[in-house]
């Protein structure tokens, strides 16, 4: 993306077209030369996270077929674990000992020598390695850096030829700042396999998070088996017509099977059983769970039910019970997980039982029963040495005295909340740490959550979090991945059928590069963030991602400088953004192809902005979308946000309705103006009632009719939202045609009134 779209320069005189053409030589010279460093040094420093210290030292070590590794008895799985990391990209097969005594690669623990849990020291020289843990989680860490440190093929799962496995002489002391690093996967909302979860955990590991929130539960999915209540997986897990479910479930022995393969990797799986919301599937298979016993279906469709369980009937409250000590012989973690975000309570309000219950307890207001709930379940929890872990509405809806752990998902600041009761708090906010939410507003970026803006890599780095210590009450940094856009249509819904894995490549998109500033961010302390160091070294790290069968959004290149010549027009200079990249580009206002101009080093010159546009090239099949420049619609600030423009082929030739996808500009309860701003063209445009739409639900009619023509005022209406679902598609659909033709450009906006 453009690091320097401001620096422009004016250039006056016709003789300066010389002198930039010098300036920009020694720039692309000054950037080849600063390029050749990077590449040099990027295999030695290129470590992410970032370790605490790191003195590089003279010479490499070099693998070599008779290369041996050692590790105590206890630790020999470490010692096979890379053993077979090497095997698998070398063809070798190294041998594994005991005794570190003649060892080449030696592995070990030693708690006072390190100091600092999940710590580790690593040392290579030209002749040995050896790392050494603060537990068994450091050790896996500094083997995890080790790896960093050789060549990019070394990930690779097939033997690679010509390449020299070497390392260079480092001494590294490291250690996390924080306890909890870790990463939220939905598979509830759309099922992800078994081996994608593996997946998922090694790329987690990879970078040094230990923590995976696994949100198996919601309205739409069941994905956890069952033994005392089978109908929740039999019928809870999957939606749809028979001849086309969608959906699936984790049987115990799947469960076994990811818990052991985490725990080697130090990550800790963290069941997330959601009430007294997002639990319709448990419903569905037990409909007396709920208020109003009646049956319901899955949905194939987002949408958060308004069917709470039922926390006034003993029978309810025996299920959860029964459920959660399930869970917990399951999964070995101190944590579970129970959700607890937006619950609206309509159905307890009109509940008999759930009354009663509030009579029993003295409670004033029906939101405090959720606070009752939560509060039982965490001291059944502590029973059981298990702290509840919820998001932040667990700490705010109603008296909670057992101390909790909050995922504060609002905003930073509100970790403030969790103090007074002694709580705990994580920060996963939906402003920085949702990866759910494109990297970009560029057009022609994927499908994703749209109800905020979008998350670039540098904003996810940029993340406040305040440095750990013991006396915090923030434990730690989490990243999330809600998987309910494959639930807003059939876009990106497999065809099993084809075999297909876009779901899997759809999260590798929207996961990395960002895993990494999730990474760093929860590693290390923030006083020590350095951006453009990260940027550099993550370049470093694609070709490690793919080696390790994951993808990743390629970056656009990188805008250096943008010039203004004598004439008006534009000269840009360019940089990659992944080593070994081409740059392709079009100065006609195209987005360009794998066969576009390529890029050569020297200035490119375009008669504006708009008209530029480049794209990284990997590969023919791995290209970023274009370094773009939205057109400048400042003047019309006023009017909000900018939702759609309109051109010739959007208009009728009679009247139509005209559908305006408003998601994300509708951003929660509220009154909303949407103007309509013509911009140019000979003909009219004609509109009528507009209707807001909330998935298939209107929320709002606005009558109207209006004649548009180039300069007229804008057309404005209002409406007002009072069901805002996070996560839910909104559209504008108005009636609209050309009764004398089609010529009419225009701009669409939306904005919340104060």
């Amino acid at each position: 993306m453009p690091l320097c779209p401001d620096q422009s320069k004016i250039i006056s005189q016709p003789n300066d077209t010389k002198k930039l053409i010098m300036r920009r030589l020694l720039t692309l010279l000054t950037a080849f030369l600063l390029l050749a460093v990077v590449t040099a040094h990027g295999q030695r420093t290129a470590i992410v996270p970032q370790p605490v210290s790191l003195t590089e030292k003279p010479g490499e070590f070099t693998l070599t077929q008779r290369t041996t590794i050692s590790a105590p008895a206890d630790l020999a799985r470490y010692a096979e674990y890379l053993r077979d990391r090497i095997d698998a990209a070398t063809g070798w097969q190294l041998a594994v000992s005991k005794s570190n005594a003649k060892a080449d690669i030696r592995l070990s623990v030693d708690s006072a020598k390190v100091g600092r849990a999940e710590g580790y020291t690593l040392d290579v020289t030209p002749t040995t390695v050896t790392i050494t843990g603060a537990d068994a989680g450091g050790l896996y860490y500094g083997i995890q850096t080790l790896l960093q440190l050789f060549p990019e093929q070394i990930y690779a799962d097939a033997p690679q030829r010509g390449v020299k496995w070497t390392a260079p002489c480092v001494s590294i002391f490291d250690a996390p700042e924080r306890p909890w690093r870790g990463m939220m996967l939905d598979v509830a909302r759309y099922f992800h396999d078994v081996d994608y979860v593996k997946h998922f955990i090694d790329m987690m590991a990879m970078y040094k998070l230990n923590k995976l929130q696994f949100h198996l539960i919601d309205d739409s999915g069941w994905r956890l088996e069952s033994k005392r209540y089978p109908r929740l997986t039999e019928v809870g897990a999957y939606a749809g017509p028979e001849h086309n479910k969608l959906g699936g479930f984790y049987t115990q022995d799947d469960i076994r099977e990811i818990l052991d393969y985490a725990s080697l990797r130090n990550v800790e799986v963290i069941p997330e059983i959601e009430f007294p919301a997002h639990i319709l599937s448990a419903v569905v298979a037990y409909p007396w769970l709920s208020c109003t016993g009646l049956q319901h279906e899955l949905p194939r469709q987002h949408f958060i039910s308004r069917d709470l369980i039922c926390v006034g009937k003993d029978s309810s409250i025996k299920f959860l019970t029964d459920i959660l000590e399930e869970t917990m012989e399951l999964f070995p973690s101190k944590y579970i997980n129970i959700g607890g975000d937006e619950a609206v309570y309509s159905r307890w309000e009109e509940c008999a039982d759930c009354q009663a219950l509030m009579k029993r307890e003295g409670l004033s207001k029906v939101s405090e029963l959720q606070g009752w709930l939560t509060d039982s379940v965490a001291r059944m929890m502590a029973r059981h040495d298990r702290t509840v872990i919820g998001w932040e509405e667990i700490i705010t809806r109603g008296d909670v005295s057992t101390p909790v752990v909050a995922l504060i998902w609002h905003n930073v600041d509100d970790s403030t909340l969790v103090a007074p009761g002694g709580h705990k708090a994580i920060l996963t906010p939906a402003t920085h740490m949702y990866l759910d939410f494109p990297e970009s507003s560029t057009p022609g970026e994927i499908k994703a959550a749209g109800w905020m803006p979008p998350i670039s890599l540098e904003r996810a780095y940029s993340m406040p979090v305040n440095d750990y210590s013991d006396s915090s009450s923030v434990i730690g940094v989490m990243g999330c991945l809600w998987s309910d856009q494959f639930i807003h249509g059939t876009v990106l819904q497999e065809l099993p059928h084809l075999n297909e894995n876009r779901s899997e490549k759809y999260i590798d998109y929207l996961t990395f590069p960002r895993l990494l500033a999730v990474s760093e961010v929860a590693w290390g302390r923030e006083k020590d963030r350095d951006y453009a160091d990260f940027v550099s070294r993550v370049g470093q790290h694609y070709a490690r991602i793919n080696r390790k069968g994951a993808g990743y959004r390629v970056p656009e290149p990188v805008v250096t400088s943008i010039d203004t010549l004598a004439d008006g027009r534009l000269a840009f200079t360019l940089a990659p953004s992944v080593p070994g990249s081409q740059i392709r580009y079009t100065t006609d206002g195209t987005y360009p192809t794998v066969h576009s101009a390529l890029y050569d080093g020297k200035p490119v010159i375009a008669d504006s902005r708009t008209d530029f546009h480049a794209i990284t090239v990997v590969n023919p099949k791995q290209v970023s979308l274009p370094v773009y420049y939205a057109p400048d619609y400042s003047a019309y600030e006023k009017y909000g946000k900018l939702t759609a423009e309109w051109a010739p082929l959007q208009v009728q030739p009679k009247q139509a309705p005209w559908r305006i996808d408003a998601t994300g500009k509708i951003s929660g309860n509220g009154t909303y103006e949407i103007a309509f701003v013509p911009l140019k063209g000979a003909s009219p445009l004609q509109l009528g009632d507009l209707r807001l739409m909330k998935r298939d639900e209107q929320l709002d009619l606005a009558s109207g009719k209006h004649t548009l023509k180039a300069g007229d005022a804008p057309a404005v209406y209002t409406v007002k939202v009072d069901s805002f679902e996070a996560g839910t598609p909104f559209t504008v659909v108005v009636d609209q045609y050309g009764p004398s033709g089609n010529d009419s450009h225009g701009l669409i906006f939306i904005r919340r009134l104060p």
